[in-house]
């Protein structure tokens, strides 16, 4: 609402009011916002695992899966399967296995039987996922629908939640704007902006919702996400705070897929 016609609207309110007849009410409301897909014919959730990786500071795959069971418990109609993430990572590896390679490292695949520098091949202790490009080398698992299905058979077919989640260190550097605080030649304390050049560090969080119908295996709605956070290079701010901190923002479009939502507002009457 632009100032004009707010000006408009309280002149207007005035000009009634003047004729002693009216009385203004303010009532609350509430506005569904429908579920993103339809969910009704499902009575139980499955949070299976992610496709997990990016920073070695938390392991993005059991948090997140612990965190949606949390949330779909208290936000939703559905009854949530109590089940251990599984990493759909060493699903992949162990695939590539028996099909007569080893796991990826780093995006690249490796020959069975490949030495690595030290003459054996060596797991490394860095993430097998570190960036999307990694990711899109394990992502085809997605698509395995007899995957799903047989999943879903050992849970009596409840609707499946799985995806990928990036968590991955970033940093940046430009100009910023804070407030500074100064006494003016008069004595007094003043606030201004200034804009300073800062070398920033921080976490990005890239997380994909993949809802698939377990009876079928087939994929029935995804969406993706990408949230940044930064801090001052001098702030030591723990991994685990930052994830909370950024999946907090993606929570509630991560739950209206699943339910109808309100929103609460007010509106005003004339009596």
């Amino acid at each position: 609402m632009t100032g004009k016609t707010a000006a408009a609207i309280a002149s207007l309110f005035i000009a009634l009011g003047s004729f002693g007849c009216l009385a203004f009410y303010e009532i609350g409301i509430e506005t569904p916002i429908q579920a993103k897909f339809d969910v009704s014919s499902f009575q139980r959730v499955l949070v299976v695992g992610f496709l997990a990786g990016g920073s070695k500071g938390i392991d993005p795959n059991t948090e997140t899966a612990r965190l949606l069971r949390s949330q779909l418990r208290t936000k939703q109609d559905m009854k949530v399967i109590d089940s251990d993430a599984i990493s759909l990572v060493t699903e992949v590896d162990r695939r590539r296995q028996a099909a007569g390679g080893v796991p990826m490292a780093g995006g690249t695949a490796v020959a069975s039987g490949t030495p690595t520098a030290s003459g054996v091949p060596s797991a490394s202790d860095e993430p097998k996922i570190k960036d999307e490009k990694d990711l899109q080398s394990y992502d085809s698992i997605f698509a395995d629908v007899d995957y799903w299905k047989k999943l879903g058979e050992e849970y009596q077919g409840p609707l499946i939640v799985t995806g990928s989640v990036l968590f991955t260190e970033v940093q940046k550097s430009g100009m910023v704007s804070h407030p500074r605080e100064y006494i003016d030649s008069l004595g007094h304390q003043q606030v201004e902006e200034v804009r300073e050049f800062s070398d920033r560090k921080g976490y990005a969080l890239a997380p994909k919702f993949i809802f698939i119908d377990g009876r079928t295996g087939a994929q029935l709605y995804s969406e993706s996400f990408r949230e940044e956070t930064y801090y001052p290079s001098s702030q030591n701010m723990p991994a685990l705070s930052s994830y909370f901190e950024l999946m907090d923002k993606v929570l509630p479009s991560f739950l209206s897929a699943l339910s109808t939502q309100k929103i609460k507002g007010t509106r005003i009457l004339l009596k």
